[in-house]
């Protein structure tokens, strides 16, 4: 086990490295290309000075996670899947972004067709997970220490997690640093997770996303440089759900992802509210912007959010605990 740990915090380091060095190279690059970020005009005043900082940076962090990745691990099956898996709702996100600043349709991708999309990933994820991993159609339930077998209906429940995870993860990216600092509590969490369930090579690519993350904060972090766009946030998305669902853990993934829930739920709150009485329940919706409503610096609001999702972590570990 002791080899794995090192294997992670190598991957952690080279994506760190990599995110890094490509920074200087990319943020011009994404700069002449113009694809700038339109800013809602219904949301801070602040906000609008961001407006033309280059997105689509995720492609930053989705390289180096798969160097990382194939360096360490390369030859692992799970972690080839979870690349995979990153890799093909990255995509989807890059295309939505490049419909948004380079098409200039502010509404990128129509939802349907995302979610068309999303759908046919998480099937298809849930189809290899079962028949070419052989992971079965159980799913543990935290606390508890029990297991459910699914059956027949494991594969569009993964198809639901990747949807919901993918979502949650692209409303939470709506402040500089926002989503990669609550992603790494929530990395750092399941690759604990990955060693208690004896999956090694889950750990190596765990540190490969919280490195290239941590790597991606240094341009991204108040004010920032770039955005990951949907590029970055549907892969982050994706990652994580394939790092879930390798362990099991798919139900653990509400607890430790309570920061991506409660971002989903204020969305989700807010749209039912206004629809049925014509009310808001909240300043701004996803959550993180009612606070800087609420005159909450973006700093503030950030490390708020951050601690959070380090205690949602800490929650899901212990219902895990003991559990293997």
């Amino acid at each position: 086990m002791h080899d794995f740990i090192v294997n992670g915090l190598l991957a952690a380091g080279i994506a760190l490295l990599v995110s890094i060095a490509m920074g200087p190279f990319m943020i011009p690059f994404l700069t002449r290309l113009k694809v700038g970020q339109s800013i809602r005009d219904d949301g801070p005043e602040r906000h609008l000075s961001k407006a033309g900082t280059p997105t689509m940076g995720g492609i930053i962090i989705i390289t180096a996670i798969m160097v990382a990745s194939f360096v360490m691990a390369g030859s692992s099956q799970q972690v080839l899947v979870s690349v995979s898996v990153m890799l093909a709702v990255g995509a989807l996100g890059f295309v939505d972004d490049y419909i948004k600043v380079v098409l200039k349709r502010s509404l990128g991708l129509r939802a349907r067709d995302k979610l068309f999309w999303q759908s046919v990933i998480g099937l298809l994820l849930g189809f290899i997970l079962v028949y070419y991993l052989g992971r079965g159609t159980e799913i543990i339930i935290p606390f508890s220490g029990s297991r459910i077998d699914l059956g027949y209906f494991y594969i569009p429940f993964v198809m639901l997690v990747l949807i919901s995870c993918t979502n949650g993860v692209n409303l939470t990216d709506g402040l500089d640093g926002l989503a990669s600092g609550v992603t790494l509590s929530v990395v750092l969490a399941f690759a604990l997770i990955s060693i208690m369930m004896g999956h090694f090579n889950m750990l190596v690519f765990c540190g490969a996303l919280m490195g290239a993350c941590l790597g991606f904060l240094v341009f991204n972090h108040y004010p920032a440089r770039v955005f990951m766009g949907d590029t970055g946030s549907l892969a982050i998305g994706g990652a994580i759900t394939a790092i879930a669902a390798i362990n099991r853990a798919e139900i653990a993934l509400i607890i430790i992802g309570g920061v991506y829930v409660i971002e989903v739920l204020s969305d989700i709150i807010q749209v039912a509210s206004f629809k049925t009485t014509g009310k808001r329940v909240f300043l701004m919706a996803p959550l993180h912007h009612h606070f800087e409503l609420k005159g909450w610096s973006e700093r503030k609001v950030v490390w708020f959010f951050s601690l959070l999702s380090l205690g949602f972590a800490l929650l899901g570990l212990l219902g895990y605990k003991n559990i293997g």
